[in-house]
């Protein structure tokens, strides 16, 4: 029962170490190139800074783009 245990603590460290050396991924929402580690990840606005394009993209889209996360709704409605 200790030998089992002993044995799986080590493969869970090695497995360990083996996952921190990897490259780090880009976060899901974020074009390449966009991602900061500064902390807070936002995301700038506008379609250019998206991973993926959206179908279409109008003046209401940019609105509520540009005020995420903010409380306040944007202007435009």
């Amino acid at each position: 029962m200790l030998l089992k245990l002993v044995f799986a603590g080590t493969a869970g460290y090695f497995l360990y170490k083996y996952a921190m050396k990897q490259k780090p991924l880009e976060p899901a929402a974020f074009a390449p190139g966009e991602a900061t580690r500064t902390g807070a990840e936002v995301r700038n606005a506008g379609p250019e800074a998206m991973r993926s394009d959206p179908p279409h993209w109008d003046k209401v889209d940019e609105a509520s783009d540009e005020s995420f996360p903010a409380s306040d709704p944007p202007s435009t409605y």
